[in-house]
């Protein structure tokens, strides 16, 4: 089994864990973590730190699982528009960690074009089968950031579902076919599927029809026009009925189930075909990368994502972490782009402190542009904040004012 990287530092001074999501179009998880750090070590070298790369199963998984000790497998697969492209899982022993996003993802499309009609799942499929064939037993499902809304067609049909018209046909690629489905055969469903554990890593409790669904709610997100979303969710709807026809599920409704309109639809091919157990994203990747045992005993905790707000406090990446610390006994300060929290939202969610890049660039581009360099100044702001660490309050943070909302 692969090893965690060592701390950035170790000396005899607080001992502090960075356990940030990315900064989305700013900075990775590991830059964040990077630039705090440094930050911190320029006023206290005295400190330890310790960056893990979090998030919550979207897009950004992949490289938490990797730092968190999993092997990473490159393969070639079928990308959002069926061009080849190489995609990777992570590999631990028996479990594989796959993230939709590196194969089916909005941001692997060619020369970043939506294709909300004809975009297919069909790469992630290719990975889960590559796990298949590397000896996974576990298959950790990670969604989020999905170019498609086929409803897991494309995944399916790489495991050997095959989609028929009334021709007997295979139907192309993509929602804007399911239309015309005609029949599922489910016959060359990889057999050896009954045999492994999937677990689908979503916090989206959407589920796969309707108001609430993948296509009436995720589909302007990835170009689908009205006429567009009308289309899908009229395939989506034969879809989910012809596949429960052919599983023998016709009755059980698995696409009305929490989480079953997560990426497209994906959450419900794997939810009602591969039999996953669906699990909150955050809380997963953090039990992946052993979170709970590196901050056991730490002084300090920061986490943090691109932007804080309502959203945040129903069960992103930022809460999972402060729950954690709050079971550890341990402070936790978040860092964000910016913060639509009030100071009573911050002190009930029970933050001890929160630093945006905001307070220091308020324009929009310039932080996004000159992110690593403001956490940094962040970090520094952090470590100035700690006691001396021969003092009895030695890694307690002087609370600071929560920015304005």
């Amino acid at each position: 089994m692969a090893h965690p990287p060592a701390p950035i530092h170790t000396a005899t001074g607080p001992r502090i864990v960075i356990a940030s999501d990315k900064f989305k179009g700013s900075a990775t998880a590991d830059e964040v973590g990077a630039a705090l750090a440094s930050g911190i070590l320029a006023v206290r070298a005295d400190a330890t730190v310790e960056v893990v790369p979090v998030a919550d199963g979207g897009e950004g998984t992949l490289d938490a699982a990797l730092a968190g000790g999993f092997g990473r497998r490159d393969v070639t697969v079928h990308g959002p528009t069926g061009k080849p492209l190489t995609a990777a899982f992570g590999l631990r022993g028996d479990e594989a960690f796959v993230e939709m996003a590196a194969a089916s993802g909005l941001a692997v499309l060619p020369e970043g074009l939506p294709a909300p009609l004809t975009a297919s799942s069909r790469g992630t499929g290719d990975l889960i089968r590559a796990a298949l064939d590397a000896g996974a037993r576990r298959v950790v499902l990670g969604v989020g950031g999905s170019a498609s809304t086929d409803g897991g067609a494309g995944m399916l049909t790489a495991l050997g579902v095959r989609l028929l018209d009334a021709a007997g046909r295979d139907l192309p690629d993509g929602g804007g076919a399911l239309e015309r489905l005609d029949r599922v055969d489910v016959s060359g469903l990889d057999p050896r599927l009954p045999d492994v554990d999937v677990v689908l890593a979503s916090d989206v409790e959407n589920p796969l029809l309707g108001a609430r669904g993948a296509a009436a709610v995720f589909g302007p997100q990835k170009g689908a026009s009205a006429e567009g979303v009308r289309r899908l969710e009229v395939g989506l709807h034969w879809y989910a009925e012809l596949l429960g026809v052919a599983l023998g599920a016709a009755g059980t409704r698995p696409a009305d189930r929490a989480g079953a309109g997560a990426a497209g639809g994906v959450g419900f091919a794997a939810l009602a075909a591969l039999r996953a157990r669906r699990r909150a994203g955050a809380d997963l990747v953090m039990e992946l990368v052993g979170l709970p045992a590196r901050i056991a005993g730490a002084d300090l905790v920061i986490t943090g994502e691109g932007s804080l707000d309502e959203q945040s406090l129903a069960g992103k990446t930022p809460m999972g972490v402060l729950a954690a610390g709050q079971r550890a006994g341990v402070a936790v300060v978040a860092v964000a782009g910016r913060s639509l929290l009030t100071p009573e939202q911050v002190r009930r969610a029970g933050f001890r402190a929160v630093h945006t890049l905001a307070e220091l660039e308020p324009d929009p581009d310039r932080s996004m542009r000159g992110a690593t360099a403001l956490l940094r100044l962040i970090g520094e702001r952090i470590g100035t904040g700690l006691h001396d660490p021969e003092g009895r309050s030695r890694g307690v943070v002087r609370p600071v004012p929560a920015p304005r909302a």
